[in-house]
């Protein structure tokens, strides 16, 4: 057992989360509490005591006993083993010291030259052709590992280091029935991967031909991990100094063109997502924007929207972009789209709007499946009620404008578990401001046939939104009684409509039968009353939608106009709460 299972064996990850985090129980073997990672409210934050995880389900960080420490106290990976193997009593191997990451360091110089070295042949060839100059080559240190299986480990050999060190680098790879040992790295162009401090700690290597794997990085080491390491960080540091925005990208040679044409804020993970640990990370070396520049494939998107995950909470702003032509941006630089890269960093989309359009342009909004899909592609980000989460209320104010839905509707739908697992087209029909405001027409239009004469109620400019509705109410001028209205429309099918409303609005159980004239009585009082609590109901919809179309509109205007807006929002929230004092004083 080495030592990371040893400090996992002798530890309960429940322990060491709450030194930082109160917990309380969550169900068989899960506890939970307040996120560490970002502000909140209510508890998001689960621990698994059981398979020795934590994840939140606000921020999305999640990990292991290690990667916890290393996030709460901003500690590198072999520091964070340190502290908690010291906590559990045990001896650190040595090569988990720092001695050890020396040598790994040492053992990757070597490598670097003996790439290096090989340079010059079909790799170099194939790197002009990609544009890049002799500076950018010597800048970004690029080699290439010939095609023989143990031209690294013999030149080792001459130069006195084991196959032991070679294979803690992650140099070498070794068969597990043979034991033989061969090069890990053979036939492709090799890209140096420093961290941010500058320190080589492995290398990404990319054939030449079409074989696969296109891509392979230096394995998980003492000095290597993958999902802490951004490529390129080292050089982009000085536009981190100087407040310029980082660009993360999806490849190495991205990364390397885009700082060959002056955009030296460019990194990439390594062949992942970005990760909760990169975010960490930045924000310790002062991160204040970050553009996610992906590809527009299938695997592009993917990346973006889990990249958008594991920064959520973070101190620094995050936009999502890509190159208007959908080339990634080094293709796009040697087609000579300096322009294009220029209007994808000066646009982009912010957390919230990036996934709003992702869902809408995978399932559309015309259909009821296609709404149906992309509420179900939002509700994982949007159903954090936590007030401080702003993102997640103006996600659902989106879904709600795109989609058509009442934001009452929405919500109850969101707090409810049973019915966010399956969304019938009933519900959704049922969630639609479009069918609420038909609703109310027709319970309008019902209380009318009980009286024709309350229609002079009503303000003559109300337009509405059911076709039939505003026949009926065209044709209900000057009718006396309900049979005047029904008569217009014999054998018409506005006829079945007011058959079924005329029915409705006799059964109620608000109206007992005492006498025919005393029914026939209550029903008029109860009909003129119902006609004044819907119009002042209509009434405040409209100006509700008046002042959420204003609160866009300062949203999006200069300081100085703002005042204005939020001068005509306060007069129409007066006038809401006056139509509302209105109601209850007529009820």
């Amino acid at each position: 057992m080495g030592t990371k299972e040893d400090v996992r064996a002798r530890l309960s990850i429940a322990d060491v989360i709450g030194e930082h985090v109160r917990l309380s129980p969550a169900g068989k073997g899960r506890l939970k509490g307040l996120c560490p990672f970002h502000k909140e409210k209510s508890p998001s934050f689960q621990v698994d005591t059981e398979q020795g995880y934590f994840y939140c389900f606000g921020c999305k960080a999640g990990g292991d006993v290690f990667s916890f420490v290393q996030r709460v106290e901003n500690l590198s990976f072999g520091d964070a083993l340190r502290q908690l193997a010291e906590k559990a009593g045990i001896q650190v191997e040595a090569r988990y010291g720092e001695r050890s990451s020396r040598d790994l360091y040492d053992v990757n110089a070597f490598a670097l030259e003996y790439f290096r070295e090989h340079l010059p042949g079909p790799a170099l060839d194939y790197l002009r052709r990609r544009g890049l100059t002799d500076a950018t080559l010597a800048a970004f240190e690029l080699g290439y590992a010939p095609d023989a299986w143990d031209g690294l480990l013999q030149r080792a050999r001459a130069r006195n280091l084991t196959e032991r060190q070679l294979l803690e680098a992650g140099l070498l790879t070794e068969n597990p029935e043979s034991g033989r040992v061969y090069d890990r790295f053979r036939g492709r162009v090799m890209f140096p991967i420093r961290d941010h401090l500058g320190r080589l700690v492995g290398f990404g290597g990319r054939v030449l031909d079409d074989s696969k794997p296109k891509y392979l990085n230096t394995p998980e080491t003492e000095a290597f991990h993958k999902g802490e390491l951004l490529y390129g960080l080292d050089k982009a540091r000085s536009t981190l100094k100087d407040g310029g925005e980082l660009i993360v990208v999806e490849g190495y040679m991205d990364v390397i063109t885009l700082h060959q044409h002056g955009f030296t804020g460019a990194v990439a993970s390594l062949g992942t997502a970005l990760t909760a640990e990169h975010a960490a990370l930045l924000e310790r070396l002062g991160a204040s924007s970050l553009a996610l520049m992906f590809d527009r494939d299938e695997a592009g998107l993917k990346a973006t929207l889990s990249g958008l995950d594991q920064v959520l909470g973070a101190k620094f702003r995050v936009r999502a972009t890509s190159v208007p032509s959908g080339k990634d941006p080094a293709d796009a630089l040697l087609a000579g789209d300096e322009a294009g890269i220029r209007e994808a960093l000066a646009g982009g989309l912010d957390e919230v709007r990036f996934r709003v359009q992702a869902a809408v342009e995978a399932h559309g909004v015309d259909t009821t499946e296609g709404k149906r899909r992309v509420l179900m592609a939002l509700l994982s980000r949007m159903q954090n009620l936590d007030p401080l989460d702003e993102g997640a209320e103006r996600m659902r104010t989106l879904a709600c404008e795109l989609l058509g839905i009442r934001p009452e509707a929405l919500l109850e739908w969101i707090g409810s578990k049973a019915r966010r697992r399956t969304l019938t087209d009933t519900h959704l029909a049922g969630m639609s401001t479009a069918r609420a405001e038909e609703d109310r027409e027709l319970a309008l239009l019902r209380q009318l046939l009980v009286d024709p004469s309350l229609l002079a109620k009503l303000d003559g400019t109300t337009p509405w939104r059911n076709e039939s509705v505003r026949k009926v109410m065209l044709a209900a001028q000057g009718a006396q009684s309900p049979d005047d209205i029904l008569e217009v429309f014999r054998g018409q099918p506005e006829e079945q409509l007011l058959i079924r409303l005329m029915f409705e609005s006799r059964v109620t159980g608000a109206i007992s039968r005492e006498t025919n004239e005393q029914y026939e009585r209550k029903v008029a009082t109860y009909a003129a009353v119902a006609v004044d609590d819907i119009q002042v109901g209509r009434s405040i919809d409209l100006l509700r939608a008046e002042v959420d179309l204003l609160k866009r509109q300062m949203a999006a205007a200069a300081p100085g106009e703002q005042i204005s807006y939020l001068r005509q929002i306060q007069e129409l929230q007066r006038a809401i709460e006056a139509e509302k004092r209105a109601r209850r004083s007529g009820a």
